[in-house]
């Protein structure tokens, strides 16, 4: 009588995902990818609320004046800091200069929107957030500015 062998079929094993994962996306591509989505979604919103350059549009300050309503700031202060602010910081994030600062002031500016303007907005913002900590965590990455600054000094 013979021994019947069980033949089984080569089934890759759960545990290399993570393998080709890493792979496939390297973390100095995973920290830009981060950087520069996070700063689309702010920059994109500033240009909203410029015409030119960065002339602040008449629609903006209505804005703040009639729908976000900051408290401790005139509208019109919290109108021009929140557009430069959505230019000056994204363009940082990219570029990957002071991109720790960048983050942590945008993940402020976050924080106001969700508790001030759109509490109910918390699903947006907190992936925000998310992506905001990981670069404050773990910095700019070595694809940018920060990295080949600090390899020169």
């Amino acid at each position: 009588m013979t021994e019947l062998t069980a033949v089984s079929s080569p089934r890759p094993s759960l545990a290399v995902l993570p393998r080709l994962a890493q792979a496939a996306i390297p973390l100095p591509v995973l920290s830009l990818i981060a950087r520069v989505s996070i700063a689309a979604v702010f920059f994109l919103s500033g240009r909203t609320k410029v015409e030119g350059l960065l002339t602040v549009t008449d629609s903006t300050y209505a804005l703040f004046a009639e729908e976000y309503r900051l408290p401790l700031i005139p509208s019109d202060i919290a109108a021009h800091l929140a557009t430069y602010s959505e230019h000056l910081f994204p363009i940082l994030l990219v570029l990957g200069l002071g991109a720790r600062f960048a983050a942590l002031a945008l993940l402020g500016m976050t924080v106001v929107i969700e508790v001030f303007v759109y509490p109910l907005g918390w699903p947006t913002h907190l992936l925000w957030a998310t992506v905001l900590l990981y670069i404050i965590r773990f910095g700019a990455g070595l694809i940018s500015l920060d990295h080949w600054l600090s390899r020169r000094s």
